[in-house]
C-alpha cells in the first residue's frame, strides 16, 4: 500500500522544483551571456527588437534541424550577404 502524500510534503517538493527551475535558467542565461560577449554583440548597439529577431533567426535555424519536414514553417527567400540582383540574375558560376 502506497504511503499518503501530505500537502506539506508536496509544498517542500515544488519549492525544490522550483529552485531548480531557477537555477536552470540562471545557467543558460549565463550560457548565452557568455557566447554574446563572446561574438561582439555585447559590445554593439543593438536595439532591443533587433537583437530579439537576431536571436530568433538563430533559433530558427536550429529548429529547422531538429524538426521533420512536414513540421517545418516556410521560410522567407533572403538573398546571401554580397548578392545584387534578382536570384535569375545572379550567375551560378555554369
Amino acid at each position: 500500500m502506497a504511503a499518503k502524500t501530505s500537502i506539506s510534503d508536496l509544498d517542500a517538493q515544488i519549492e525544490k522544483l522550483k529552485q531548480r527551475r531557477r537555477f536552470l535558467i540562471v545557467k543558460s542565461a549565463e550560457r548565452f551571456a557568455r557566447a554574446a560577449t563572446k561574438a561582439g554583440l555585447a559590445e554593439m548597439d543593438l536595439p532591443d527588437e533587433e537583437l530579439d529577431q537576431i536571436i530568433a533567426e538563430i533559433a530558427a535555424r536550429f529548429q529547422k534541424k531538429t524538426k521533420g519536414p512536414a513540421d517545418a514553417s516556410p521560410q522567407p527567400h533572403r538573398p546571401e550577404a554580397g548578392r545584387i540582383g534578382t536570384p535569375a540574375a545572379v550567375s551560378h558560376g555554369r
